[in-house]
């Protein structure tokens, strides 16, 4: 049988009982799913490569030491690691996303809690996966416009001359983008925190 059709809790422990080949299998196989997460947090190859590697490198250190007991849920268990690398990463660079929350909209304070355990981490993600979705379903000029200013943190004077639009014209747009978010979250009963 084949390596890459082994489940993944059979790997680890082939692994763990000195089959160096096994945990290459499971980097290969999950390699693009881990990498194109972190490079989606950082926007940099370099350091997402970097983070990649201290995931890995954590992995091994855990498995080695005989500390690990999530069996079946080995990627689930790798992207949680590589999540709290990022954030370190963010943490040691002073560079952690902002969001800041006028109070209208309560969703993006949730997704800058930096104090995360392991589960409230997962359900961030779950969050900002939800969030994307529904951000994708604004009109083109709302979602520029709260994309601008609730992930890239530009004022509405940076929004208004980089759009070439009024400032009252981008406050319009991300009223907007908040009213109809909040409507497209009832239509869909989409519980955003937990």
């Amino acid at each position: 049988m084949q390596k890459q059709f082994i489940t993944d809790a059979t790997l680890v422990s082939a692994y763990i009982k000195g089959d160096e080949s096994a945990l290459e299998v499971l980097i290969i196989k999950h390699k693009q799913r881990i990498y194109s997460f972190i490079y989606s947090k950082v926007y940099d190859k370099d350091v997402a490569e970097d983070i990649f590697q201290d995931t890995f490198i954590k992995v091994i250190r855990t498995l080695r030491r005989g500390a690990y007991n999530e069996e079946g849920k080995f990627l689930p268990w790798v992207m949680r690691i590589s999540h709290n690398l990022v954030i370190d990463f963010f943490r040691k660079n002073n560079r952690m996303p902002k969001f800041h929350n006028t109070g209208e909209f309560d969703i993006f304070s949730v997704l800058s809690d930096s104090t995360l355990n392991a589960e409230k981490s997962i359900i961030k993600e779950q969050v900002e996966g939800d969030v994307k979705r529904i951000i994708s379903e604004l009109a083109e000029d709302q979602k520029e416009v709260l994309i601008m200013r609730i992930y890239k943190d530009m004022s509405f004077k940076e929004i208004s001359e980089r759009t070439g639009v009024s400032i009252n014209t981008a406050l319009g747009r991300m009223r907007y983008a908040l009213i109809n978010l909040r409507k497209i979250i009832d239509e869909h009963n989409i519980i955003l925190t937990d």
